[in-house]
């Protein structure tokens, strides 16, 4: 059980460093109108995630009830989807870019809402959502329900922790971006390997 929370958490600190919009859009925040913006924005998203993980917890919870062969089906999917992620990272280009301009200036109440509704909105998240958590389910004896929302809490502490970082030290790493050019090619690579083993995991452990 241990094992697998572990795993788990090392690979959502490593997807949540990886470069996407998410923490992209925090770090803009934060480089343009400080901090404080930053850990707004991070706030309302972290919140959104707590909208995906109950949609998963009883939904696929009530699927894993009525038929392991449809289990298996969505394990199989959450491994073939993370694949194509990974070849989609292996075709896009590795330069980092965030647009510093034309921002316009919110309040923290504002960006909080925008983050929760980026987050709430995007199909994108409760796909991933259900390709990542199935496949870390840590016990046969504890209710699913309550299985996917410990997922879901390590998933939002350790996305937490990492997007906060990046909101507080936003200048420092929007500099070092800037001058080292291949910290990009790095991470993508990193996302590459990231995708390629929860697959793995998800299908063989």
């Amino acid at each position: 059980m241990l094992e697998t929370l572990i795993s788990f958490s090392i690979a959502t600190l490593a997807l949540a460093l990886s470069p996407g919009p998410d923490n992209i859009f925090v770090l803009t925040q934060s480089i343009v109108n400080g901090r404080k913006y930053g850990l707004a924005t991070v706030y309302g998203l972290m919140t959104g995630c707590i909208i995906h993980t109950t949609l998963l917890a009883f939904g696929v919870s009530l699927i894993i009830k009525e038929s392991e062969s449809l289990f298996l089906g969505i394990k199989l999917f959450g491994a073939a989807y993370l694949l194509f992620l990974a070849y989609k990272v292996f075709k896009s280009d590795a330069s980092i870019t965030f647009a510093e301009d034309n921002i316009t200036k919110k309040t923290t109440t504002q960006l909080f809402k925008q983050g929760f509704i980026m987050n709430v909105l995007n199909p994108k998240v409760s796909i991933f959502f259900l390709a990542f958590f199935p496949g870390f389910l840590f016990s046969d004896t504890l209710s699913t329900v309550i299985q996917f929302y410990v997922l879901g809490f390590i998933f939002m502490l350790v996305s937490l922790i990492v997007f906060s970082t990046i909101a507080i030290l936003a200048g420092t790493i929007s500099e070092y971006i800037k001058s080292h050019k291949n910290v990009g090619l790095y991470l993508k690579w990193t996302q590459i390997v990231v995708f390629v083993g929860i697959a793995i995991f998800i299908l063989f452990f």
